[in-house]
């Protein structure tokens, strides 16, 4: 099938180029893993159930059916439907493994050991497999078998403690940000692994990434703030604890972002908003002194971006050198000049022919930048060219189809 994708950037061999993956996850965090590797010229082959697909097709907002999710999350991959709960199912899978590097899955504990494919297995007939196994608590310990999606890893990991204004019910950050960091941790582990398999010795490992975990490695102070002092960390709404001044401060059209918490930076912010006093005072040349006045900081910063709008006070902070910003929006991204310029925003073809704009590529390599090399696939559009790779002529791919084994 003619794919009529955008191909957007460098088409010449991204750094991943020649490495084989095979995805089994669904929904987000295994299938970030894929994404990842496959923007960057990685061959990922992605295997979902016969029927539905991977329920991220029908995600959030649907165009024609499909989730435009979808549309970011897959592209760069190829489908084969494959029914996983079959005998046959499983013996293809183990085909594919075998002349794979990279093996992503996010199941539940235990589930491939169930379909016979444990590591163990996999690994004899492929010594260099690299495995990545994301789950909510782990391949082991007391929870390991207990459902784990990333709003429960968030708050195991101490970050939905954090969030929202004190005393109120913790919220969640809005989007599903323990199973993306669960991902990036699993391609870590895979670039890692790749790097190891390749300088001492050749042999694959297996990468076992919790969702739990993935968030608290990001949780900076947290731990060790209580093990020296019994601190517990509370909810402090948008500031910063510890911090001063970094916090969100009302305008007269909205809200302006303001990070002042250097020492030069801090004399430059008082000055611009018209506190000299402030800036000048002795107590508050270090952070240990401002953060013992922050209310009076605080309110002082308030006051004056009160008077004016956003446009305005970013002006003023911009020419003064002091970090600041805006809260944006979906349509400030996509309007802003310099997510424009820096090809953080592409224009990708859906297999139906529909222009959807989607996040670019990140990191930027210099040398083997990433690419959108192929829109994502319709559920098995690629199964009869996987499977022919995999040596299987016509008359045996028509009698699987009747056997609802692919689709």
């Amino acid at each position: 099938m003619t794919d009529p994708a955008s191909l957007l950037g460098s088409l010449q061999p991204g750094a991943l180029a020649g490495l084989k993956v095979v995805e089994m996850g669904q929904l987000i965090a295994g299938p970030f893993v894929g994404k990842t590797l496959g923007d960057f010229g990685a061959d990922v082959v992605k295997i979902e159930p016969p029927g539905a697909g991977d329920p991220l097709r029908n995600w959030r907002l649907l165009q024609d059916g499909t989730s435009v999710w979808w549309q970011v999350q897959s592209r760069n991959k190829r489908s084969i439907a494959l029914d996983l709960r079959s005998a046959e199912g499983q013996r293809i899978a183990r085909e594919l493994v075998a002349g794979a590097d990279v093996l992503i899955e996010n199941f539940r504990p235990g589930t491939l050991e169930g379909w016979g494919m444990d590591y163990e297995s996999l690994s004899r007939d492929n010594p260099g497999l690299v495995m990545v196994r994301i789950s909510g608590y782990g391949q082991t310990g007391p929870y390991r078998d207990l459902p784990g999606f990333g709003v429960i890893g968030e708050a195991m990991g101490g970050l939905r403690h954090l969030t929202g204004e004190p005393g109120r019910v913790p919220v969640r950050c809005g989007i599903s940000i323990g199973d993306t960091l669960a991902a990036l941790h699993g391609t870590i582990g895979v670039l890692m692994a790749l790097y190891h398999r390749q300088a001492h010795g050749g042999r694959g490992q297996v990468i076992d990434v919790a969702l739990h975990e993935a968030v608290f490695n990001v949780m900076e102070s947290l731990v060790p703030e209580y093990s020296a002092f019994g601190a517990i960390r509370e909810p402090a709404g948008s500031a910063l604890p510890g911090i001063a001044p970094s916090n969100a401060y009302p305008c007269a059209d909205g809200v302006v972002l303001v990070a002042g918490n250097g020492d030069s930076i801090f004399k430059r912010l008082m000055a611009a908003i018209g506190r000299d006093d402030l800036g000048s005072d002795p107590q508050l040349a270090d952070n240990a002194g401002r953060v013992a006045r922050v209310a009076e900081i605080d309110a002082a910063i308030g006051a004056w971006t009160a008077q004016r709008t956003v446009t305005e006070a970013l002006e003023v902070l911009s020419a003064a050198k002091v970090p600041a910003g805006r809260v944006y929006t979906a349509k400030d991204i996509v309007e802003d000049p310099h997510y424009r310029a820096r090809d953080m925003v592409l224009t990708q073809v859906t297999r139906d022919g529909h222009a959807v704009e989607v996040p670019g590529i990140v990191p930027k390599l210099s040398g083997t930048p990433g690419a959108v090399r192929s829109s994502a696939p319709r559920l098995g559009d690629d199964t009869e060219t996987v499977l022919r790779e995999l040596g299987y002529g016509q008359e045996a791919i028509d009698a699987l189809r009747a056997r609802k084994v692919v689709a």
